[in-house]
């Protein structure tokens, strides 16, 4: 059995939000500045299911943990 693979719109449909990439590439920029700096759970984009959701998906190292990463290069990391 091959291992899940997800994508970030993938992780964005899981989350609830709009998937299609331009409403990702709005979501990064509009919540961008509010999220610099922080761990990608701890943002104040997220609903406290979603951000609860972010943090065991990395924690786990699970499936969901790849496209989080990507997620949070783009919408916490300074040097993105």
């Amino acid at each position: 059995m091959e291992p899940s693979t997800h994508t970030v719109a993938d992780l964005f449909a899981q989350l609830g939000l709009p998937a299609a990439p331009a409403e990702i590439d709005a979501f990064i920029s509009a919540h961008r500045p509010g999220s610099l700096g922080c761990a990608l759970h701890e943002s104040p984009a997220w609903t406290p299911t979603q951000a609860a959701f972010l943090r065991e998906a990395i924690e786990a190292d699970a499936d969901w943990a790849l496209p989080a990463e990507w997620l949070f290069q783009a919408l916490c990391h300074k040097g993105a």
